[in-house]
């Protein structure tokens, strides 16, 4: 589970510094920063896809998870001389052995539960350049550093309290080069040093760990009447929900099952979508079904209500094909897995963002899941505190609650302070606006109103 995400100088932040929880709210005003968060995520795991081991950041197009223009668009103020760095902290499910594959495949040179990445990235003249990289593992570092200040030399380097050391190879002693991904050691250091072999693990371990995160975004395609499917599996629903059916017809055609709570009955993974779809009070029936044998074109068929006729899924309200993607990422992904959720809530009724909450911490408890929503909805929220105080699904360790705001351009971050009760004791000014004053000034408006109508009715007599 990704513990901890620290950065500096990116977009409208000159640092950020958060602890992530199982379940993870971002809250605030437009424009407050809110969406850096998910950016970054998204930003390192592009460039973890991209073939290039070149290329130090892959800033996106539109045609990747994100796309975020040129450094000068990322890094804070646009200013070009700042190094945009940042760090991951992940809490691992198992204890990990990192061992020296040179000497012996079970020879242990360290292990631990918990693994960072550390990388600093800027402009060296007019190309973009790693400067920095370190991995950090069982309370130790092992980074690559610059020897000079023009970043024209590197080494490697080791911090922590066991008694190791890079070594180098004898007749090798030619410079080392920069990173080439801000996540990957240079191939010479393999070869450079004659006991940095097993480096490879930790950047095997970063790409895992990257693989396992999963973003759906807030633009989410329409429904459409038929949908045709080569058999494909995806790895997930894609970023505008665009893959949910080859999604649902994948793990229809595996027989994969899902359940609500150990020792509850399994449900088929299309039952499992209607179960949620009911639940949530948007329909009474769902399920996707070939419109002709062998023609590997499908239609969503539900039911409004009991009794009703089935129709296509663009015939009824557009929440539903909103949502539809929520659930089937949650219920097709590894469990495990970190999920980036913006604004999961658009064009859902209030009364259904509510149950929406509930979705997100039942999938999450049941699958194991991690997940971030960037949200602005108070309905969603309000059914959090509630689950904490009941205990169901939630405790106040599970969650953590952010507030995000800008000053004079520059963003800030606040936790809310979530107590055992759900209650939260440092709420910002004007969370979601102040009720209290739109309370006051309706009913003063009525009785203005109401006191006019007396004056008017009287001088009528």
């Amino acid at each position: 589970m990704l513990k901890r995400i620290q950065f500096e100088n990116f977009k409208v932040w000159d640092s950020m510094d958060i602890t992530l929880g199982r379940v993870t709210g971002v809250f605030g005003t437009n424009s407050s920063g809110k969406s850096s968060l998910i950016h970054l995520l998204l930003m390192l795991k592009q460039t973890k896809n991209n073939s290039d081991r070149n290329i130090p950041l892959d800033f996106g197009d539109a045609d990747k998870l994100a796309d975020l223009g040129t450094y000068s668009d990322v890094i804070s103020q646009h200013n070009k001389s700042l190094d945009l760095s940042w760090s991951l902290e992940w809490l691992l499910k198992d204890e990990l052995s990192i061992t020296d594959i040179e000497k012996s495949p079970t020879s242990v040179l360290f292990k631990g539960s918990t693994f960072g990445l550390s990388s600093k990235v800027g402009l060296i003249g007019e190309m973009l350049e790693v400067k920095e990289l370190s991995y950090k593992f069982s309370e130790s570092e092992f980074s690559i550093k610059p020897k000079n200040e023009k970043c024209s030399e590197f080494e490697l380097k080791f911090e922590g309290e066991k008694g190791f050391r890079f070594v180098r190879t004898k007749g090798r002693n030619w410079t080392l080069p920069k990173a080439t991904k801000y996540y990957l050691f240079p191939d010479q250091a393999k070869t450079y040093y004659k006991n940095a072999g097993f480096l490879s693990q930790f950047e095997a371990l970063f790409e895992a760990e990257m693989d396992r995160i999963y973003y759906l975004g807030p633009l989410r395609d329409y429904p459409k009447r038929s949908y045709q499917w080569s058999g494909t599996s995806p790895t997930d629903v894609g970023q505008r929900g665009e893959l949910t059916i080859d999604a649902i017809l994948a793990a229809t055609l595996k027989g994969e099952k899902r359940n609500l709570a150990p020792g509850k009955h399994n449900k088929s993974f299309q039952e499992m979508i209607a179960y949620w779809l009911k639940e949530l009070g948007l329909i009474h029936s769902f399920k996707v079904k070939e419109i002709a044998d062998n023609s590997k074109l499908y239609t969503t068929l539900v039911k409004k209500e009991a009794g009703s006729a089935e129709v296509a899924l663009t015939d009824v309200g557009f929440g539903v094909s909103q949502i539809l993607p929520v659930i089937v990422l949650l219920y097709y992904v590894p469990e495990g897995s970190t999920i980036l959720l913006e604004q999961p809530e658009i064009h859902l009724h209030p009364a259904v963002q509510s149950e929406l909450a509930d979705l997100i911490l039942k999938a999450s408890s049941r699958r194991n899941l991690q997940v971030i929503i960037e949200s602005h909805s108070e309905h969603l929220l309000r059914r959090l505190q509630r689950r904490v105080a009941e205990e169901e699904d939630a405790t106040a360790k599970d969650l953590k609650l952010f507030f995000f705001s800008t000053k004079g351009g520059k963003a800030s971050c606040k936790e809310l302070e979530l107590d055992e009760f759900g209650a939260i004791h440092n709420w910002p000014n004007n969370f979601f606006g102040n009720e209290m004053e739109e309370i006051s000034a309706t009913r003063k408006a009525a009785l203005q109103k109401k006191l006019k109508k007396m004056k008017s009715e009287a001088g009528n007599e």
